[in-house]
This record gives C-alpha cells, sequence and structure tokens, in this order.
C-alpha cells in the first residue's frame, strides 16, 4: 500500500516524516524532495532494501548507488579519510548539490554496488530530506524514476516519480515542484586531486575558486 503525505502542510509533514523513518527501518523505500530532484531513498545498511530500490528503478543488480546524510559529522564514519580538499568542499558547499565520492571505509557493511571500495556522499540542502536522514540515518538514494519509463530530465515533482515508481514505493512525501538545476555536481576525491567527474548546479569555476585550481571535467 502506498501512502502520500504533504509536506507543505505541518501536521501532514510531521506525520510523513514519521511515516517514512518507519518505512525506511523496516527496510522498504521512499521517495522525498531533495534539493536537486526527488529522490528513492533506503536504509544504505539493508542489503535487501538496496536491492529492491534498483528493482524499483528497473536497473541491474551491482549498480552503485549513493549515499545521502543528514550533518557533516555522519561522513567521517563512512570513508576510509577525509582529504583536505574535501573538508574544504565539505565548508563551501555543504549542505548543497555536490556529491563526493570518496575512499569508504573497509569495515562497512553495506552493498552499495559495484562501486570499488569508494562511496559517493551528499548533504543535500532540503528541510524534509535533511530531517528524514536525522532521524533514520544515512539513505542510499537515487533519482525518483525508471530507466524503462522513457522519461527523460530531472524528476521535479512528487507526481512525476508516482508515475514511475507506483506502488514498489511505500511512502511518498511531497513537498511540492522543485526549482533546482537538476542532478548534483559530482567530485571524485580518491585520487592525489579532485577530479570533475559531472558539472551541475555548483560550476567548474566555483569549485575552482574553493580549491585554489583550475578543475574542469574529464580533468
Amino acid at each position: 500500500m502506498t501512502t502520500v503525505f504533504d509536506c507543505r502542510a505541518q501536521d501532514s509533514r510531521l506525520d510523513g516524516l514519521a511515516a517514512a523513518a518507519g518505512t525506511v527501518r523496516s527496510g522498504r523505500l521512499v521517495v522525498f524532495p531533495t534539493d536537486t530532484v526527488y529522490g528513492i531513498g533506503c536504509d544504505a545498511f539493508s542489503g535487501s532494501a538496496v536491492h529492491s530500490l534498483l528493482n524499483a528503478k528497473g536497473r541491474p543488480a551491482g549498480t552503485p548507488v549513493g549515499v545521502l546524510i543528514g550533518s557533516w559529522a555522519t561522513v567521517d564514519g563512512l570513508v576510509l579519510s577525509m582529504p583536505p580538499t574535501a573538508r574544504l568542499l565539505m565548508e563551501a558547499f555543504w549542505p548543497g548539490s555536490l556529491s563526493m565520492v570518496l575512499p569508504q571505509a573497509p569495515s562497512l557493511a553495506w552493498d552499495l554496488g559495484n562501486a570499488r571500495g569508494t562511496v559517493t556522499v551528499r548533504m543535500p540542502l532540503h528541510p524534509v530530506a535533511l530531517e528524514l536522514l536525522r532521524e533514520v540515518g544515512p539513505m542510499a538514494v537515487s533519482m525518483a524514476s525508471h530507466s524503462g519509463s522513457g522519461v527523460t530530465g530531472p524528476t521535479a515533482t512528487c507526481q512525476q516519480a508516482r508515475e514511475q515508481l507506483g506502488d514498489t514505493v511505500s511512502v511518498y512525501l511531497d513537498a511540492g515542484e522543485l526549482t533546482g538545476e537538476g542532478t548534483s555536481t559530482v567530485v571524485d576525491i580518491t585520487g592525489t586531486e579532485p577530479r570533475l567527474l559531472r558539472e551541475g548546479p555548483i560550476t567548474a569555476a566555483q569549485l575552482s575558486e574553493v580549491l585554489g585550481w583550475d578543475i574542469s571535467a574529464g580533468s
């Protein structure tokens, strides 16, 4: 059974967040707003839930899935190390639309796909997302869309997500249409120097200003 909560109304928002938290803890899927797109998410430490997420999206097993967190402190427990450049970017752009690829902590008991010992992590700038993440901890999250739907572009409304994912998701948190600029900027910080993998709302020029050197896609 699928339930939709209108998070623009305070009472419904509180009920929705409570329902979503319970859903995540029980290993099921939720859709919720981030600052970029609507995401489909689950408990990052539940392998069966991550498998369900990939099935819902029509993606093959082993497809890497990123992680959203609700606080800066959380990232320290997920990664092997935090290079100084990563700290600089966190301080400049988190919470916000910057995803960072970092070496994951080898002790973590999770299965987020064939990410070759890395984890892609982000702290989103949306109050509903942050409240949920702070309640349940790290979540495996992908854009709330189905790869076989024929729909292209970001999932900017809850209705778009429902049309593609339907009853595979237990709880939908509707915060209205999102006005972000699409999927996040992605920077790989696993090497000696950061590499821009995807330019999004945060531009190469903004990253370069913080880092103190030029960074461009594919560099």
